[in-house]
């Protein structure tokens, strides 16, 4: 997807409207027009990168210290029980939006939302290998 098409970069140019929270020289901060909880707020980087693969580590810095500033914010407003932060990359992992983007959702006990994982003990000889392979892909 091309700058030009990208509906973040859209919002960023200001050509499509947001509901604006926060915004410095490299991210921006607005609420989600899908919200999945109240409060649920997206950033995203004014520079077009498609995942987190891409973004250069400048760009990816200021978008966690805006996730990090609107998540207080978020819990000083609302004081939920907790707040996840969700960031996907490629189609496989859920992501809607092919431009570099974390979701802030503030949580609360029984609030349903299904995005917890039961923790279920893995075979230690596949993760051993798992981590085999990661070693691996760093030093290569």
């Amino acid at each position: 997807m091309s700058e030009h098409d990208c509906i973040f970069c859209r919002i960023v140019a200001g050509r499509l409207p947001s509901v604006s929270l926060y915004e410095d020289a490299h991210s921006k901060a607005f609420m989600d027009i899908n919200p999945v909880a109240r409060g649920h707020t997206l950033v995203i980087s004014k520079l077009h990168a498609e995942t987190m693969l891409d973004i250069p580590l400048p760009a990816l810095e200021a978008v966690v210290a805006t996730v990090q500033r609107i998540a207080r914010a978020i819990d000083a407003a609302f004081h939920p029980d907790g707040i996840t932060i969700v960031q996907s990359n490629g189609p496989g992992a859920a992501q809607s939006i092919p431009h570099f983007h974390m979701h802030i959702l503030p949580r609360n006990f029984y609030d349903d939302l299904p995005m917890n994982w039961r923790l279920t003990p893995g075979d230690r000889r596949v993760i051993e290998e798992a981590a085999q392979s990661i070693r691996a892909a760093l030093e290569g």
